[in-house]
C-alpha cells in the first residue's frame, strides 16, 4: 500500500525537479522534510490562535493545514523511499497493528 504511494510522490517529486534544476541528494530530503514539519507547525500555531491568522477564516486554515500536512507525509515517504526504508514493517513494528 505504501509502496504504491512512494513512487507517485517519487514521480512528481522527480518532476518538480527536474522543471525547476534541483539536486535531490540525501541532504535535500532531510532538510524538505523539515521545512515540510516548520510550515505544519506554522499553520498549527495560526490555527490555535498561536500565530496571526492573516485574514484567513478557520476554514481556510483548516484547509492550508490539510496541504501542509500532505506535504510533510509526501516527504516523510520520499525521505523513506530514498534510504529504502520499510514502512509498513516498522509500523507493524512500532505501532502494534497493520497498515
Amino acid at each position: 500500500m505504501l509502496d504504491d504511494l512512494m513512487e507517485k510522490f517519487e514521480a512528481a517529486s522527480a518532476r518538480y525537479a527536474e522543471t525547476h534544476g534541483l539536486v535531490r541528494d540525501r541532504d535535500w530530503f532531510l532538510l524538505k522534510l523539515a521545512e515540510e514539519a516548520g510550515e505544519v507547525l506554522q499553520v498549527a500555531n495560526r490555527l490555535s490562535g498561536r500565530s496571526r491568522s492573516k485574514g484567513m477564516t478557520e476554514a481556510e486554515i483548516r484547509s492550508m493545514l490539510a496541504d501542509e500536512t500532505a506535504d510533510l507525509l509526501g516527504h516523510v515517504l520520499l525521505f523513506a523511499r530514498h534510504h529504502g526504508l520499510d514502512l509498513e514493517a516498522a509500523i507493524e513494528r512500532k505501532w502494534r497493528f497493520k497498515p
